[in-house]
């Protein structure tokens, strides 16, 4: 641990604003002093008390409830104190001053501060200690950032799920299957004198293949439960006045965008966060894409652009009211053409793994030649709703979406990319065994390194850059 690591810390751990109830929290060694102080009298562990908060002069702060929960019966594994006041921002950070001036009043025994070096907490730093006192593994503490930050109900109970320890135990399953393959291969290398091969009594081969099937299960849920984390970004792009404004207005199911028949009403992105069965996408109507000398237009086009490059997926909207069945001229022949330089440059633009899904809108009001013509993409009517499930189901295909089972848990796209690393090692380590004459010294750095990837995921092994990138993306008191 860290020299931090051993101060006592206090925070307000409700959200900032005026409510009904605020907390105010403190963690430590021996807090008995400062609650003591605050409460007036010792509590009864884990058990809330009705009572005043009095300041240094004895003067009521306010009246609420207070549990003490002593070390190592808590969330943090230290001494923990709650106070549960009402929710207006004075009076909670009339408390947790208190509370500080409390840690640093002499003991009058000593001459020293009752609770030395009691601090305001950082970012994530009560779940971090929780972590360091082996309260909870790595992958659980994350799970408990993505649970308040759950955007929907399946992402919330996904979260719920890793938090409990279900995605640990996969985990520690794998991580005990390749400590036991790893040790039978270092068993070989240290009693090469042996008559006995104990990779293959040990059916060192189909352990190894079924390891690698569990991972590949492993990943499977892994990448889902990333999606249903990070989301999917989603950007509607296309020539002016083909609808993309009202594509996101129907996605949203509001009035989010202006819509107008004039060319260039959106000169700037408009961003909406929707679901489709429980995983968020964030939506993202853009700029008509188009040469113009309008300064404001052409910073539209460029913003478009960025996002239309960071997008997971891209909506090409069509107009199928400027299409003709035969032999386009004028207006539609303009627009084919530049409809046609467009594909050709996103196509440049996008990486290569960026899927775009063709739709064609204003099916309501095309002829029917027309529609006969389209042979791919999904057809749409923002205007009345016709095609939208289709486009839904169409967006969860193309980013990798499977109809959620209720075993998927919460992941991150560290974890995605350490069981890709896991898998890499495996797959090295599969070749040499294989081999005829396996080189059984680098077969077992490769599953050394495999178990060190899979490590990572619950914190069994990591480092402190880690860590810290972790927990301050916590909010403060948590």
């Amino acid at each position: 641990m860290l020299a931090r690591h051993h101060h006592p810390i206090a925070a307000i751990a409700t959200a900032p604003g005026r409510g009904a109830v605020g907390i105010v929290r403190v963690s430590g060694v021996q807090l008995a002093p400062v609650v003591s102080a605050i409460c007036g009298r010792a509590l009864a562990p884990r058990q809330a008390s009705y009572l005043p908060f009095c300041d240094a002069q004895g003067q009521v702060i306010d009246k609420g409830l207070a549990i003490f929960f002593p070390a190592p019966h808590s969330y943090t594994g230290e001494d923990v104190l709650e106070l549960q006041a009402h929710g207006g921002p004075v009076v909670l950070q009339l408390l947790l001053a208190r509370c500080l001036e409390a840690g640093a009043a002499l003991n009058p025994a000593t001459g020293q501060p009752a609770l030395p070096g009691l601090r305001l907490a950082q970012p994530g730093e009560f779940t971090e200690r929780a972590f360091l006192n082996d309260k909870i593994d790595l992958a659980q503490a994350e799970a408990i950032a993505d649970l308040i930050d759950a955007s929907t109900e399946t992402a919330a109970r996904s979260a719920a799920r890793s938090m409990s320890g279900e995605f640990s135990e996969v985990i520690n399953t794998l991580l005990a299957q390749l400590i036991h393959l790893r040790m039978l291969v270092e068993a070989t290398l240290d009693f090469p004198e042996e008559d006995i091969d104990f990779l293959q009594q040990a059916d060192a081969h189909g352990q190894l293949q079924r390891l690698q099937a569990t991972l590949v299960s492993v990943m499977q849920r892994a990448t889902q439960g990333a999606i249903l984390r990070e989301g999917i970004k989603v950007v509607i792009a296309g020539q002016p006045n083909v609808g993309k404004s009202s594509l996101l207005n129907a996605l949203a199911g509001a009035e989010l965008a202006i819509v107008t028949p004039i060319a260039g009403t959106t000169r700037d992105k408009v961003s909406q966060l929707i679901q489709i069965e429980g995983v968020p996408l964030h939506v993202v109507d853009t700029a008509g894409l188009r040469e113009t000398l309008d300064e404001v237009e052409k910073i539209g086009v460029q913003r478009a652009w960025g996002e239309i490059e960071s997008a997971d997926a891209v909506l090409f909207l069509h107009d199928l009211t400027r299409q003709q069945a035969a032999g386009p001229t004028g207006e539609a022949a303009s627009y084919l053409a530049d409809e046609a330089v467009l594909a050709r440059t996103l196509t440049e633009k996008l990486p290569k793994n960026t899927p775009v899904i063709d739709v064609w809108n204003k099916a309501d009001s095309a002829p029917a030649a027309v529609l006969a013509q389209v042979k791919s993409g999904v057809l749409i009517s923002a205007k009345t709703g016709a095609g939208l499930q289709s486009l839904r189901e169409k967006l969860l295909q193309v980013v990798g979406w499977q109809s959620a089972p209720e075993g998927i848990f919460m992941a991150r796209e560290r974890h995605v990319q350490a069981l890709q690393r896991v898998q890499s090692q495996l797959e090295t380590a599969q070749m040499q065994l294989h081999a005829a004459q396996p080189a059984l010294d680098l077969l077992a750095e490769d599953l050394r390194q495999a178990q060190l990837h899979l490590s990572q995921i619950t914190g069994a092994f990591s480092s402190d850059d880690l860590l810290g990138e972790i927990f301050s993306s916590f909010c403060i008191g948590k």
